[in-house]
């Protein structure tokens, strides 16, 4: 089965927005394998013995989905970054339930490089990079949505500045001061043991 016609994921969104009530079960098959590479994205570097395997993720990231109420999804671009942020959210929860079980212990590591984003010696752990997201959004949000979008959404540069409603010289000048600031800040805080 190729590549659905971008139109078409537009459209079944477009019938969600409408209420349609069978438009997440239409969308299921057009966006899986897109949803599936985004999961093991955030899977890659997550410990063997991790509870959540890249399918688990991706059928949280559905049970969420189904949840949703008056979610005016404007295209493709915005339902992805929509769900790369849920899955971010899922994970992110998940690490926590692990530290607080266990203080410290349970944190899961993401590779963390410039292939993907930062170079540094060694991989954050998740919530240290969700903690340093959020430090980032309270004084610059669409520097913050950019890292997100692009990092842990897979989406280039043309697709975020669509998402976002700016242009794309703007998309790479806030990616060039993220990156800089996160990595200043991730070092900060394992220099502190935070």
């Amino acid at each position: 089965m190729g590549q659905p016609a971008l139109g078409e994921i537009t459209q079944v969104l477009d019938d969600w927005n409408r209420g349609d009530e069978q438009a997440l079960i239409k969308l299921t098959p057009l966006v899986y394998r897109q949803l599936y590479r985004l999961a093991r994205r955030y899977m890659v570097g997550q410990e063997a013995n991790h509870l959540l395997v890249t399918t688990a993720l991706v059928n949280e990231l559905y049970l969420h989905l189904i949840k949703l109420e008056d979610v005016d999804w404007q295209d493709r671009e915005h339902f992805f970054a929509f769900c790369a942020r849920l899955m971010r959210n899922i994970l992110c929860d998940y690490a926590r339930s692990q530290s607080f079980e266990k203080r410290g212990g349970g944190a899961e590591i993401v590779p963390f490089d410039e292939s993907t984003m930062l170079r540094v010696d060694r991989g954050p752990s998740l919530l240290a990079l969700d903690d340093a997201l959020k430090r980032l959004a309270e004084f610059d949000q669409r520097s913050s949505d950019v890292v997100q979008m692009r990092f842990f959404g897979g989406l280039d540069t043309k697709a975020i500045a669509k998402v976002l409603g700016v242009g794309e010289r703007t998309v790479k000048r806030d990616w060039w001061y993220a990156k800089r600031w996160l990595l200043r800040e991730l070092r900060a805080g394992e220099a502190c043991g935070r």
